[in-house]
């Protein structure tokens, strides 16, 4: 498998500082660049790739390396230096260290994971014109086949890096599949687990002794036709591997919301005030950052995250957003430009420990400010056991259980307040704001039955009847 390792430096490192690290395969060993110079390749001597690197990032918003390493750093702005080594030559891992190490005993810095850490020089042994070179187009992609891009994965937690994100805009715009494959031991992080979570895109759990494995779906995997996909008895029907059954019981949840706005699309529109409401009402504080991909290293700003989408438009703009390390609170949001104006669609999740109370009492406020302020259309809000850390790990996971669902007063009068008002199963909603245009928020239950989702699915049904 292929191997990141990191650099984490308080400075930035400079050209006489990267190439100082470059040297790591003395000077036998040629430079390419890519992306207009934001990826450095070290190469061997035919050009072959072996160890990537990516253009430094400052990362600004507190906790964000012990979340995705579990390696703090001193408090400050740390920059984020990643090199991959590619499988082409047995040496390209011990590059990778080498280089990432000179950086960090230069600049005073750390190197994760910590054991990769050296400065020697490591001279390229390996007949690298043997092997075929792989024609992926993409650093972060290590088998291309007709339908599908595979990235091979060896690190306890798999984000959605500038990495990740490219291989799967490549792949996307290719229509091909993008496939992870990483040692069972790898868990996603929840924006990572959103982009894999639709076909043709999967988490691939290579288990030394269960074989192959999807990691969201449990359905036992094979390699057929240039792509991953399940293995199928006479019935077509397919197993689920025993691994993926395995579950503990720990007591811990996550609070998970989903929500949508709609604004008029004028000058003065500022994205990110919803989210920033809903992260104020649930964990006290406003997003401790922002930003395209992780690691989240930008200072949260509904500004700058309003500049950025309005010069993507009418592109869609995807982000991410991260709470202060002290709860666990990790939201992604996407912004289209529709002909009734901008959306945001917000998922936000937050962990809570066995002996800790999601607020849940604290949504009904929430819900109203979001309506009242916000362009509320929907907000669905649910419980689920899962990890206090957001993270999701190869193993079976009891699915949400919806607790509240809320019509944004556009929506329900667009609907028809008099049915929305009186559902079937004896709902009867609380209503938010004006008494002559009243948002309506439904409870469904405290998240521990599961019978709430087919309360919700007859209350869907029937507002899309009414609508």
């Amino acid at each position: 498998m292929t191997k990141d390792v990191i650099a984490l430096t308080p400075k930035m490192p400079d050209l006489p500082t990267l190439i100082a690290g470059l040297y790591a395969g003395g000077p036998d060993l040629g430079i390419n660049t890519l992306a207009d110079g934001a990826v450095v390749q070290l190469c061997a001597p035919d050009g072959r790739p072996l160890v990537s690197v990516e253009a430094p990032i400052l990362i600004q918003v507190p906790g964000e390396t012990a979340r995705l390493l579990g390696h703090a750093v001193k408090e400050g702005p740390v920059w984020w230096t990643e090199a991959r080594a590619s499988t082409a030559a047995a040496e390209a891992e011990r590059l990778a260290g080498s280089f990432a190490g000179r950086l960090a005993t230069v600049l005073g810095g750390t190197v994760w994971p910590p054991e990769a850490a050296t400065t020697d020089v490591v001279p390229l042994t390996t007949d690298v014109s043997a092997i075929p070179i792989p024609a992926t187009g993409n650093p972060a992609v290590d088998i291309l086949t007709a339908t599908t891009a595979v990235v091979i994965q060896d690190r306890p937690l798999v984000a959605t890096t500038t990495w990740l994100s490219d291989a799967l805009r490549t792949a996307t715009a290719a229509d091909r599949a993008l496939q992870i494959v990483t040692p069972p031991t790898t868990r996603l992080t929840l924006p990572t687990r959103t982009a894999l979570r639709g076909l043709p895109n999967r988490w691939v759990v290579q288990d030394p002794e269960h074989g192959y494995y999807d990691g969201l779906s449990g359905a036992v995997l094979h390699w057929k036709n240039g792509t991953f996909t399940p293995v199928r008895d006479e019935d077509g029907a397919a197993s689920v591997a025993d691994a993926f059954k395995t579950t503990a019981e720990t007591g811990e949840r996550q609070l998970l919301l989903t929500l949508r706005t709609q604004h008029p699309a004028d000058a003065d529109l500022v994205l990110g005030r919803a989210l920033e409401a809903a992260f104020r009402h649930l964990t006290g504080a406003a997003p401790a950052g922002w930003s395209t991909a992780e690691p989240v290293n930008l200072p949260w700003s509904t500004r700058q995250l309003t500049d950025l989408a309005r010069a993507r438009a009418p592109r869609p703009t995807w982000l991410i957003a991260v709470g202060h390390p002290d709860r666990p609170a990790l939201a992604t949001m996407r912004v289209l430009r529709t002909t009734a104006g901008v959306e945001e669609g917000i998922t936000l999740a937050l962990g809570y420990g066995a002996n800790e109370a999601p607020p849940l009492q604290a949504v009904e406020a929430l819900a109203a400010e979001l309506d009242a302020e916000h362009g509320l259309v929907t907000l669905l809000t649910a419980l689920r056991a899962a990890r206090r850390d957001l993270s999701a790990p190869a193993q079976l996971e009891p699915p949400p259980i919806p607790v509240t669902f809320t019509l944004g007063h556009d929506e329900a009068r667009r609907i028809a307040p008099p049915r929305a008002e009186h559902p079937p199963l004896g709902l009867t909603p609380t209503r938010l704001g004006p008494p002559a245009e009243p948002a309506l928020h439904y409870p469904l239950g405290d998240g521990t039955d599961p019978q709430a989702w087919s309360t919700f699915q007859q209350l869907t049904q029937h507002l899309k009847r009414q609508a």
